[in-house]
Formats: C-alpha cells, sequence, structure tokens
C-alpha cells in the first residue's frame, strides 16, 4: 500500500501585515491618483514577484533619487533616514510614508535611548535597509550608536561600552532571539545600566515559534520567499537546526529538490512575511502532485 503524503502548510505563512498595508496602500494611491507619477525608491518589499505586478500598475522602484521628480515617492516598509526623505522633498516629490508601523516603533525607541544618554546598540545587519533608517534616526542625535549580530563587534569597543556606562538595545523587526541572547548576555557583564526593548515584530516571533515545531515533526520544511527577505532567511535556518529544509522563491525551483520531496512523506510549507499568497498556493499545489 502507498502512503499518503502529508503536507501541512504554517499558520503564519505569507504576507504580514505592515507588508500588506503596504503593498494595497501603494496600488490604492495609483488607482486615486492615475495621471501622477507614482514611484518608490527601492523595492517596497523583498519580493520580485510583487515588484513586477507594481509596474503593472505602473508603480516604479526607482534604484536612485533623481535630482528633480514629480509625482508621489513612496517611502518603503522598511523606513527610510530624515536626511533621504528631505532629499525626496527638495527633488520635488510629494512623499507617502509607508513605514511598517512596528519598524516606527524601533526608529521611536531608539530616538529615545539617545536621547536619554545611552550608548546605542542595534541589533541586526549593517546593510539591511530597516537597521540602516534606524541607525540614521538615532544617529541625528548622538554618535554613541553600534550596529551588530555578533559579539566580536562589540568586544572591540568593550572599554569604551564600559566607560559609558549606559547601554540601550534595539533589535532589527526580523532578528532572531538566538541573536539577540548573547549579545544582551554580554552586555550585562559590561554596563551599570541596561535598558533593552526586544523590537522583534510580533509576526516574525510566531513564525519562528511555528517553524521550529513544524520542523521538528516534519521531514522536510519547504520555506517560500526572496532570497534577500531577512525574516524569510531566518526561518530557513531556524527549519535546518532540525531536519532538512530547502528555501526556494516560487514553484518552478521544487524540480530542482524532486527526489528529496518524493523521499518525503512529511513536509511542512511555511513562507516569509513578504511572500503573496498566490505563490504559497502554487508550491503547495505543486507538491501534491510531485
Amino acid at each position: 500500500m502507498t502512503k499518503t503524503k502529508k503536507i501541512t502548510l504554517a499558520k503564519y505563512a505569507g504576507f504580514c501585515y505592515g507588508v500588506k498595508r503596504a503593498v494595497d496602500t501603494v496600488k490604492k494611491i495609483k488607482l486615486e491618483n492615475p495621471d501622477k507619477n507614482v514611484c518608490v525608491l527601492g523595492e517596497l518589499i523583498h519580493n520580485s514577484n510583487v515588484i513586477k505586478e507594481l509596474e503593472s500598475f505602473g508603480i516604479i522602484s526607482l534604484d536612485k533619487l533623481p535630482e528633480n521628480g514629480e509625482g508621489i515617492c513612496v517611502i518603503r516598509s522598511h523606513g527610510e533616514s530624515p536626511q533621504t526623505i528631505d532629499k525626496i522633498n527638495k527633488a520635488g516629490f510629494e512623499v507617502y510614508d509607508l513605514t511598517c508601523p512596528d519598524v516606527k516603533k524601533v526608529q521611536q525607541k531608539a530616538v529615545e535611548l539617545v536621547k536619554d544618554g545611552y550608548y546605542l546598540v542595534i541589533v541586526g545587519k549593517e546593510e539591511h535597509p530597516e537597521v540602516a533608517a534606524i541607525k540614521a534616526n538615532a544617529k541625528q542625535y548622538c554618535e554613541n550608536v553600534i550596529v551588530t549580530d555578533d559579539l566580536d563587534t562589540l568586544k572591540d569597543i568593550e572599554q569604551k561600552l564600559k566607560e559609558h556606562r549606559k547601554i540601550g538595545v534595539v533589535v532589527q523587526t526580523t532578528q532572531t532571539l538566538s541573536a539577540l541572547n548573547p549579545i544582551v548576555e554580554y552586555l550585562v557583564s559590561v554596563s551599570k545600566e541596561l535598558n533593552i526593548a526586544n523590537t522583534i515584530c510580533p509576526s516574525t516571533t510566531k513564525r519562528q515559534t511555528e517553524v521550529r515545531e513544524l520542523a521538528k515533526n516534519n521531514d522536510l520544511v519547504i520555506v517560500v520567499g526572496s532570497k534577500n527577505s531577512a525574516n524569510t532567511t531566518h526561518l530557513a535556518d531556524i527549519a535546518r537546526e532540525y531536519t532538512k529544509t530547502i528555501h526556494i522563491e516560487n514553484s518552478d525551483e521544487l524540480s530542482q529538490y524532486a527526489d528529496l520531496i518524493k523521499k518525503s512523506m512529511k513536509i511542512g510549507v511555511t513562507a516569509g512575511a513578504s511572500t503573496p499568497q498566490n505563490i504559497i498556493d502554487d508550491v503547495t499545489d505543486k507538491l501534491n502532485i510531485l
């Protein structure tokens, strides 16, 4: 008798609130302003399929801000620095801010900490646009800001941290607790006053908790989403700690893993916060026939 393959889709998979808000709102802006140029500085979210869909609506992603522009320029969900927003205004655009509300909270907390005299540690990836915006907002008020996702960077400035005494911590919304915890443990040993704001967004926490359980109970976990998406990559990294895991951007990539999929009787599927539902559906549909 042939065993039936069991496919389990995570409850928290696909667009989070902030991403859905950004995508729906930018489409609405274009529909309400059909004769205006509508653009986004950078990619609205990290998903090439969504970016192509927005282009079909006439919404363009700008790699670089022009000196002179017209129409509406949208601030993406990752946020931007105050300096960049000022440049957008000076270029002649009307600014529409679609920074994710959870990201806004991190920016505000970072500013609050540096204003209160804390040496600010931002736990995250230096090159990530969300982190760059958080850092830029904080550095308007104080230069005592560092970005890191490892202990070595902090140990390099240990004496400076000890002398400052007051240390504040904020976290990139898509980071993992496993990255935050050792940093906090280290900072406890070098600070006299430590103020920690766990700003990992609730959606990220739920997804990471769920994927861990999914991985423990399945032969294979398939994570769907952009390779450039931090939250999606973290889901794949967590799942790999417990079971075989593949990270794909869409159903076309499944054929590369056909043998592994055929051998796996219990498959868990999850997706990053910037992965559209139709792509998730395509993956689960294709899994049923492989």
